[in-house]
């Protein structure tokens, strides 16, 4: 028996499903995703892409960003010789003189070291301890006088800061028996002045938004800025000299 095969049959006229053939723009079509909206003669062929993903923040140069943000950085170079330097070494003259002055009649008094009698002077609570302390600390602001420049200031910002934290520590220690240091109320109020007047001091014409543009450390934070106007500048002392 011989196998019997089936056909569909098929109107002859009938059109024939074909899929659509992808086809790509011509070279000179315009590319309105990049905002062009014209025709050109030499158009870069189109391709097809995704959407374009941007990669992850780096995070050391957060960390960098954030630890030193702009217009705060503190290690630029200083002319020994700039009006700055003097400013401070005024500020930690200052304040070395007063602490070791303080540390020395202290010492004359012969206060017991860790005593917390309520022996005063110059109006403030001190001992043995709090005398010697200040002494060096007065000594290491008189190396910061006669060294100047960067190191005057950075050491007034660090002693400041030192100060102010320090303040705030014997405050939490008044009338308890861990303050060796034989603070009184007096004492965290004369703390927070010096601390701050040595961050004044220190951050004086260095730190801020609003910097003379002949200031040295605006000009190591913008050298670009700083170079074109050292430009405009002599030009215009050329044009004022007639050459």
């Amino acid at each position: 028996m011989a196998a019997h095969t089936s056909h569909t049959s098929r109107a002859p006229d009938a059109p024939r499903a074909t899929a659509p053939r992808a086809t790509a723009p011509p070279a000179t079509a315009p590319h309105a995703a990049y905002g062009c909206h014209e025709a050109h003669e030499n158009y870069a062929p189109y391709v097809a892409h995704g959407p374009i993903e941007l990669p992850a923040p780096h995070v050391p140069y957060l960390v960098r960003r954030i630890a030193r943000p702009v217009n705060t950085q503190l290690d630029e170079h200083l002319p020994t010789d700039h009006k700055l330097s003097q400013v401070y070494r005024v500020g930690a003259g200052l304040m070395g003189l007063l602490l070791v002055a303080f540390g020395i009649l202290g010492l004359i008094d012969r206060i017991g070291f860790f005593d917390t009698g309520g022996a005063t002077v110059l109006a403030l609570n001190t001992n043995g301890a709090l005398s010697v302390l200040s002494i060096c600390i007065g000594l290491l602001l008189f190396a910061g006088m006669v060294i100047g420049g960067n190191f005057a200031s950075t050491l007034n910002i660090v002693l400041g800061l030192a100060f102010i934290a320090s303040g705030f520590v014997n405050l939490a220690l008044l009338d308890t028996g861990v303050n060796f240091l034989a603070f009184k109320i007096q004492n965290v109020l004369f703390s927070f002045v010096v601390g701050v007047m040595l961050m004044w001091f220190g951050m004086y014409g260095r730190v801020g938004s609003a910097l003379p543009h002949d200031n040295p450390y605006w000009r190591a934070r913008n050298p670009e800025q700083a170079a074109r106007e050292d430009r405009a500048a002599a030009a215009a002392a050329r044009l004022s000299h007639g050459f």
